[in-house]
């Protein structure tokens, strides 16, 4: 798993091999397929396992930040940010080779977005809302704005700074989520 985090994020999943995988961790292909059934099902795991803590960060952050709308997108967001680019390998693997993959990846990233939207709506739901706002909606769509920001972090010629993409983030969230 530790060779498929390093080669997954680059030169990315399309271009690695389980010639290369192996090779990289240094065991036998025998040895892999005894625990994964072929590449895809590598990267799930570790998508699952980015998601997962990812989850857990920004769960911590939201039910230790100030009982405001304010105060728990601010900390959620910051510690999605900081803790998805403190590697710059699950930051790639979450925003960029999962959507490279194609339908490899399909149903294990629209489960990982449903559990951030879901985050994003118990965040939400002590606060007041615009009439014949549908939540759940709301939600992906910030969501889908925040991985954007995080794609231009990874791929841009000059990444904007993490404060900065906190701020746009927490903004974007503001305005979508009051009244």
């Amino acid at each position: 798993m530790t060779a498929a985090y390093t080669l997954y994020a680059k030169p990315g999943f399309a271009a690695t091999t389980i010639e290369r995988l192996c090779s990289e961790a240094r065991i036998s292909n025998r040895a892999f397929y005894e625990c994964f059934g072929g590449r895809e099902e590598l990267l799930q795991a570790l998508h699952e396992r980015c998601v997962e803590e990812s989850l857990a960060v920004v769960s911590k952050a939201v039910q230790d930040a100030p009982n405001t709308l304010d105060g728990r997108i601010r900390a959620g967001i910051r510690a999605y940010i900081e803790f998805t680019t403190a590697d710059w390998r699950r930051a790639r693997i979450m925003h960029v080779e999962v959507r490279r993959s194609g339908d490899v990846l399909m149903m294990s990233r629209q489960r990982a977005i449903d559990s951030f939207a879901g985050l994003v709506e118990e965040a939400w739901a002590d606060f007041p809302q615009a009439p014949g706002v549908n939540r759940r909606l709301v939600a992906l769509g910030v969501i889908g704005g925040l991985q954007e920001l995080l794609i231009e972090w990874l791929l841009a010629d000059r990444p904007p700074e993490l404060d900065e993409l906190v701020g746009v983030a927490v903004h974007l969230f503001l305005r979508a989520l009051t009244p």
